[in-house]
């Protein structure tokens, strides 16, 4: 991952915790509404994939242990990771684009709330996202994929030579002069990996998205309702197709690109048509990107207005992160896919310990804070919730006391210790275990490892009986907290 280059480093937060009667008097353990559903308590699990479905797309037992041990520390709100809305492969991701997956899912609902004693309630992200192929050996590129075109024949100057012989010259050229001669999406999908973008509508099944997504992402939203998920989180953030939809970058020449009004059809589609499906009593909402941290992205002025557009059209809350782009991705190695994570936009999504003068905390509440302003002041009470970086009780609740936020999302922390919503509700913030930042988590998570936190090896590391990673290294879930 990119790292800025004063690499300051710094350590979590120190907090004077509170004690219990203080926590049950706090806003950040107070009740909210988030439509038809009451949160107990203004925290919430934002979603995080581990790397624990089955190849297939089901819940496995890892997958239940996994959030079963997050809903342990009574958290107001889980939600889980971004799940396929699609019937197609895709690896060890949760899907829910078919009925034979609800019967899994509805184990996973019925665990959060058994082992929350119902104190938590469970919500699931729906996801569409769009093709993308691994960094491929150069020779085989260009022998077998390079699509050879008559613009290309008159870049390198040979417009009467065979294909194969296209071919061959390409691959005795140095890469600075074969940089030269590719378009820049031919070298992308060399020196990458192919990548699908929604703006490539030459392609049907691109061209054909507006038309398609609305009823997927309904029927997903459907399967979950009747899974017993207490609401829906439509995923528009990050890298993934809805996203690219919202972007500034978004040039679309038909009536899903250019003007914001164009780009915000197809996701207020979606919208509607999600919520023709579960009902005006099933909590729907959206996350989506303050700032997408890129080159010519959405800056906080648009995503203002989007915000807005989403509370005027009825959502029942907004969740908001930031960065998390393909665009500024780092280049994988031979055999890898790019991974959104790794270029300056995933650093301010999920920044480390090694930072800047701002530092690795809070590095999303001023956007937040401003896109909550823009909705109160066109009249609407949406909940907003933030996240990025949270890891104290002072943090939270100073979140909500400046009303800059009405729900605080707490994601590695609560990695780091599932615990830390009981511990401090209860009086034992001491106890917490503090996220070091390390981003260890985030390195599982690129290479497609079940992710844990390197937190957790530390503490009773031999225990007898307790579920190992498939290397047989690691923990794959969180010590048991044992009070005192």
């Amino acid at each position: 991952m990119w790292k800025p280059s004063q690499r300051i480093k710094y350590k979590p937060l120190e907090d004077e915790w509170p004690s219990k009667q203080e926590a049950e008097q706090s806003r950040l353990f107070s009740g909210i509404d988030l439509g038809p559903i009451a949160l107990e308590q203004r925290t919430w699990i934002p979603a995080m994939v581990p790397w624990r479905a089955s190849e297939d797309g089901f819940v496995t037992e890892d997958v239940l242990d996994w959030y079963g041990r997050f809903a342990q520390g009574k958290p107001g709100a889980i939600v889980v990771e971004a799940t396929g809305i699609r019937d197609v492969p895709s690896g060890p991701l949760l899907r829910i684009g078919h009925d034979r997956f609800l019967p899994g899912l509805q184990k996973l609902v019925e665990r959060v709330h058994s082992e929350s004693d119902g104190h938590t309630r469970v919500l699931i992200q729906i996801i569409d996202f769009l093709g993308i192929k691994r960094r491929p050996e150069r020779e085989k590129y260009l022998q077998r994929f390079l699509q050879i075109t008559d613009e290309l024949r008159e870049r390198v100057g040979v417009v009467d030579l065979q294909e194969q012989g296209v071919r061959d010259l390409l691959c005795a050229m140095e890469d600075e002069q074969l940089e030269s001669v590719l378009n820049e999406r031919d070298w992308e999908s060399l020196s990458k990996g192919h990548r699908e973008r929604v703006t490539d509508e030459h392609l049907d099944h691109i061209a054909e998205l507006p038309q398609v997504l609305p009823q997927l992402f309904a029927s997903a939203a459907e399967r979950a309702k009747r899974a017993g998920f207490d609401g829906v989180e439509l995923h528009y953030a990050h890298a993934y197709t809805m996203s690219s939809f919202l972007s500034s970058t978004n040039t679309r020449k038909d009536d899903y690109g250019g003007s914001l009004e164009n780009r915000l059809r197809l996701p207020l589609s979606v919208y509607r048509a999600v919520r023709a499906q579960v009902g005006e009593d099933y909590t729907l909402g959206c996350r989506f990107l303050a700032q997408e941290c890129v080159d010519g992205g959405t800056e906080v002025a648009e995503s203002q207005q989007i915000a807005v557009a989403f509370a005027q059209a009825g959502m029942n809350f907004i969740s908001l992160s930031r960065g998390g782009k393909f665009d500024d991705a780092k280049q994988p190695k031979l055999g890898e896919s790019a991974y959104p994570y790794t270029g300056v936009s995933g650093y301010e999504c999920m920044p480390g310990y090694i930072s800047d003068e701002f530092g690795p905390y809070g590095r999303n509440v001023e956007a937040t804070a401003a896109i909550r302003g823009a909705v109160r002041d066109a009249g609407y009470t949406t909940p907003i919730i933030v996240a990025g970086g949270i890891h104290t009780f002072s943090q939270g609740e100073d979140l909500l006391a400046t009303d800059r936020a009405d729900v605080v999302g707490i994601a590695r922390q609560a990695l780091a210790d599932p615990d830390w919503f009981e511990k401090v509700r209860t009086g034992c913030g001491g106890e917490v275990r503090q996220c070091e930042y390390t981003n260890y988590c985030e390195g599982l998570d690129q290479k497609h490892k079940q992710v844990t936190c390197n937190l957790w090896d530390r503490i009773d590391r031999d225990e007898p009986g307790i579920a190992m990673s498939k290397d047989n290294k690691r923990r794959l879930t969180a010590p048991v907290w044992k009070p005192g």
